[in-house]
């Protein structure tokens, strides 16, 4: 049913050009950057899921997608979709928001792959961190969580930041270490305002957050 839902519209190419790049990814992270993953088993194995990281630099998404073995839709903003950027934005078939406008045609495509069974990764910080720490949490996530009937899936990045912060013009390398924490299901969330799911989605970024700095400290 996954492998069905992530290959409606897109060409064989397209696929072959996303496992090549998680390959790539992945080599690139352990060479690179130490990476080291935590909690894999909370990847849901079947159906859709919106996807909710800290945002510490550009290479999150990539980061991210490498922890996953299914495939990941990315929200990018509609400026983004222009040199240097613009050939992989777009061969990642990355949903364009335009931050501008409405955004209507963003979220509608974003509801629709949820609808279809697939995980869509959103950053409720909404921009990248200035200085590392993981910053007030947007509301924006929170009606296409509950009209795409999806659990969310918390993820803390940290080392991210360090290999290129904002200020930055080009990677360099760190130590980064991910968590996957305990998604929060559909049935949950239903029965929380939205003042609640806020909360509780900051109190497992924090908790996640707090144990790969943990982690972290004692691979330096």
């Amino acid at each position: 049913m996954n492998k069905q839902a992530s290959t409606v519209g897109r060409s064989l190419a397209k696929r072959l050009w996303y496992d090549a790049l998680r390959v790539i990814a992945r080599l690139s992270g352990v060479c690179l950057f130490r990476i080291r993953v935590y909690g894999r088993e909370n990847w849901p194995a079947n159906g859709g899921g919106l996807v909710c990281p800290n945002h510490q630099s550009y290479l999150d998404p990539l980061l991210i997608g490498l922890t996953c073995d299914r495939r990941l839709n990315f929200l990018a903003r509609q400026s983004l979709f222009k040199f240097p950027l613009s050939w992989i934005i777009q061969s990642l078939d990355s949903i364009p928001v335009d931050r501008d406008g409405s955004g209507l045609a963003g979220l509608k495509e974003t509801l629709k792959r949820l609808k279809r069974g697939e995980l869509v990764l959103i950053f409720p910080e909404g921009t990248r961190t200035p200085d590392g720490k993981i910053g007030p949490l947007k509301s924006g996530f929170i009606p296409l969580a509950r009209r795409g009937g999806v659990p969310i899936i918390p993820i803390a990045v940290d080392g991210a930041f360090d290999a290129w912060p904002k200020q930055a013009k080009a990677p360099q390398r760190s130590i980064i270490h991910i968590r996957i924490a305990p998604p929060i299901s559909h049935e949950l969330l239903q029965t929380m305002s939205d003042d609640e799911l806020l909360e509780e989605l900051n109190r497992r970024l924090d908790e996640a957050f707090t144990a790969i700095q943990a982690s972290r400290e004692l691979a330096q």
